[in-house]
């Protein structure tokens, strides 16, 4: 039933079907009610939203952390770990750690960060470029949409 109901009448008709009067919009003018069970109601609710959480993927971030100094073969390592970590659908987030006088070869970390990025390049795509921040340069990677 559909129309204008005083408040006292519909109290009445949701008693007399042993059910809940429920405020569905405050609205000062013209509150809107429904007459349903509101435990029912509730408990579909959570098994919706339970649902929906079941199905949604949560990203982490895996952080891999290098040195200005890293030989090939180390880096080599990091990047097949990261691509890794792109594979399963986390971010990645790089890491070149900057130790006494090497804040003055930040050029040098940038040429880290593009070859890093490229050996990941099939597999993931810049999020964040590379940026220092304090004595650190840090680079987000995240897996490429398909």
């Amino acid at each position: 039933m559909v129309g204008v109901v005083p408040i006292e009448e519909a109290k009445k008709r949701a008693e007399d079907q042993n059910l809940d009067l429920v405020l569905i919009a405050n609205n000062p003018e013209n509150p809107v009610c429904k007459i349903m069970d509101y435990g029912k109601f509730l408990f579909e609710k959570s098994k919706k939203e339970k649902e929906a959480k079941k199905n949604q993927k949560v990203t982490e971030i895996k952080e891999i952390g290098m040195k200005l100094t890293t030989e090939d073969h180390d880096l080599n390592v990091k990047v097949k770990n990261a691509c890794r970590f792109l594979k399963d659908g986390d971010r990645v987030k790089v890491l070149i750690k900057y130790r006494g006088r090497e804040m003055a070869y930040q050029s040098q970390g940038y040429a880290v960060m593009e070859k890093f990025a490229q050996a990941c390049g099939e597999l993931g795509q810049i999020d964040k470029a590379p940026k220092v921040e304090g004595r650190n340069m840090v680079m987000y990677l995240a897996p490429k949409k398909d």
